[in-house]
């Protein structure tokens, strides 16, 4: 039987599933009426990012899967590599 992951990993081939990664960071701050959530992992250097409605609980210190897929943001001149997550559960 094909989980979630396994069927949206198989239609688009640029997601990535991670499983039981440490987040060491967890920022959430608004953006009009989105909550922006910013998650760094355990050595890992990129950002993750996803939105929500709502806040989202605190992550800090916890393992979650995420499924991601790498893009390139413009911050102040630079292009830096973010992870945009599609989904976050926690593991």
């Amino acid at each position: 039987m094909k989980t979630d992951v396994d069927k949206l990993l198989k239609s688009h081939k640029n997601l990535t599933h991670s499983i039981e990664v440490k987040v060491v960071s967890h920022v959430q701050r608004e953006d009009g009426e989105w909550i922006i959530n910013t998650l760094m992992l355990e050595d890992v250097s990129a950002p993750f990012k996803y939105k929500r409605k709502k806040r989202y609980q605190n992550l800090k210190g916890q393992r979650v899967n995420l499924t991601y897929y790498p893009t390139t943001e413009n911050v102040a001149g630079f292009d830096i590599e973010v992870m945009n997550v599609v989904r976050v559960k926690v593991a």
